[in-house]
């Protein structure tokens, strides 16, 4: 598995179950030794020099593990003393991290009474407490409401944008897409490529396209006079596939229009990055 992820930048981690993942992210966090290669996190080898690794870096796994009887407050407290952070800086330091994670109200409140996506927020507010340039994130998102989600955007976006290098693993295709600057596909334990999000390869295959329509028999019929299947998407919206790219995609909906029908969405369902993940797993060349 080969992988860069560069400072300045939120590289995603994106693979089926069982791909290796997770295995890699343990790895990069000290907390598993690699039976074979080359690792260097903030230039230094988890294996020989743990320490240095673990003092520049922030870790929020996906498998939640707390001190519940504490609170919030007390419990970022302990996390702060073991990365022997000066009690007198701490009263900065924990305020800073509640804010980012949204969980200011939550401070007094005992870690057992917190909903799972609060746990979510804490987890990420432990990670960055002692300011570490590189944060290994394993689906941040998970249990996190649309409001938390958009607000765990904007806070990874701004800790690349201060230098931090951002690693994430997530099954979230659509918000990856939202923030991400690199995506690494990964699969049986081995990378199988590796694009910018803005540079993702064009899809070779039919893709889905959702039509939105307010005179939907109009649609149907405009439809089947060009031989195009639909599949009803609720009461007024269809699926349909289309072939050749983009290009076609446009044509189709030009000849919509023109035929009269008042269309009023149309658009890919899924985006590029989930269209570049389902090519990739579906190529018999990288499931060998």
């Amino acid at each position: 598995m080969d992988l860069e992820a560069y400072p300045g930048q939120v590289t995603a981690l994106v693979g089926p179950n069982g791909a290796g993942k997770t295995t890699l992210l343990l790895i990069l966090a000290t907390l598993l030794a690699p039976d074979a290669g080359w690792v260097r996190v903030a230039g230094f080898d988890p294996s020989t020099a743990p320490g240095e690794v673990r003092a520049r870096m922030g870790w929020a796994p996906d498998m939640l593990g707390f001190y519940d009887a504490l609170t919030v407050a007390e419990y970022l407290d302990v996390m702060a003393a073991a990365h022997r952070i000066p009690a007198a800086r701490r009263q900065q330091t924990i305020p800073a991290a509640l804010a980012a994670a949204r969980l200011v109200e939550q401070a007094p409140a005992r870690v057992h009474t917190l909903s799972r996506g609060q746990k979510q927020r804490l987890s990420l507010a432990r990670s960055l407490i002692h300011g570490p340039s590189v944060l290994l994130l394993d689906e941040p998102a998970a249990g996190l409401d649309p409001r938390s989600r958009i607000e765990l955007h904007d806070l990874l976006r701004q800790l690349a944008v201060e230098g931090r290098t951002v690693l994430v693993s997530s099954h979230a295709l659509d918000d990856l897409e939202e923030f991400a600057d690199q995506v690494v596909f990964v699969d049986r334990g081995r990378t199988v490529a590796s694009h910018r999000v803005d540079q993702l390869p064009a899809h070779a295959g039919p893709r889905l396209y959702r039509v939105r329509t307010l005179d939907a028999a109009a649609l149907a019929q405009a439809l089947d006079t060009r031989g195009v299947t639909a599949t009803p998407a609720g009461p007024s919206a269809v699926d349909v596939q289309v072939f050749g790219g983009e290009a076609n995609a446009a044509r189709l909906l030009a000849e919509l229009v023109e035929a009269g029908v008042p269309v009023t969405g149309f658009g890919p369902v899924g985006g590029s990055l989930e269209a570049a993940y389902l090519q990739l797993t579906d190529d018999p060349a990288v499931r060998r």
